[in-house]
């Protein structure tokens, strides 16, 4: 295999165990296996992948997939994408928020994210924001609030060092470019899929509030945001990428 391409359309399946022709041309990306199993649940349709490094759901067009966590799984799942180059890609993930104004639930729509991760630098030069695309946000926004649902806006800091909460020079740091909230994946999957050429946007879960002592994330936490929260989360996405697909609605905004 010489191209990127081979590449790509070789791995994608094995990846995830499931042949190119059955991915849907609408993409929700999860770094959670719970996601994927209600959306399979919801639509009746089996999961593809247990015991591979990617699970994978279609129904109606759309394909969710749970690539792991951290911005290198995030690189990866974009580049091997690129192989299908779906019409659209939404990530739903959990971020944790760095304002006291923010509650656990809340739902956050990122308006560009701040390359902390490192991955994406292999794209990118640094000066080179990440931004989603602009359309395919609205039809997220449009969504919420037809679901008679709010949401926040702003930028998240996208980092790939997991444990720094107990980092006070760090925390000063995320204070002094005042960014609304912070994940492992946002950044690089905004800045690989516009590298492949692939719209992508995010709508991030609230489930901590690691400024706080009180507010790192536990076990018992993560399960009441589960509980609460994710099944909401999952209808977002879902109903998001139906009013682009029942409108045929175009999200290309920009020439690359």
């Amino acid at each position: 295999m010489n191209t990127k391409a081979e590449i790509t359309q070789n791995w994608l399946p094995r990846y995830t165990g499931r042949p190119l022709e059955e991915f849907g041309e609408y993409i929700l990306l999860t770094n959670f296996y719970n996601y994927v199993d209600y959306f399979a649940k919801k639509f009746e349709v089996p999961i593809f992948g247990e015991g591979k490094a990617m699970q994978t759901a279609t129904y109606d067009n759309m394909t969710i997939i749970n690539f792991g966590m951290g911005s290198p799984n995030a690189a990866t799942v974009m580049d091997l994408l690129s192989s299908i180059m779906p019409k659209a890609c939404l990530f739903l993930g959990k971020c944790g928020a760095l304002k006291s104004k923010f509650a656990l639930g809340d739902l956050i729509l990122p308006i560009a994210a701040v390359r902390g991760e490192g991955t994406s630098d292999d794209y990118f030069p640094n000066e080179v924001p990440a931004l989603p695309a602009f359309a395919l946000q609205k039809a997220v926004s449009t969504t919420i609030r037809d679901m008679s649902q709010d949401y926040w806006t702003g930028t998240v800091y996208t980092t790939n060092r997991r444990v720094w909460e107990h980092d006070q020079e760090f925390k000063d740091y995320l204070k002094e470019i005042r960014v609304e909230a912070i994940d492992m994946e946002t950044a690089t999957i905004f800045s690989v899929g516009h590298y492949n050429k692939i719209r992508t946007g995010a709508l991030l879960l609230v489930s901590d509030r690691p400024m706080e002592p009180d507010g790192v994330k536990t076990e018992m936490s993560d399960l009441h945001i589960t509980k609460n929260y994710v099944e909401t989360h999952i209808e977002i996405g879902v109903n998001s990428l139906r009013q682009l697909i029942n409108n045929g609605l175009t999200i290309k905004h920009l020439k690359f």
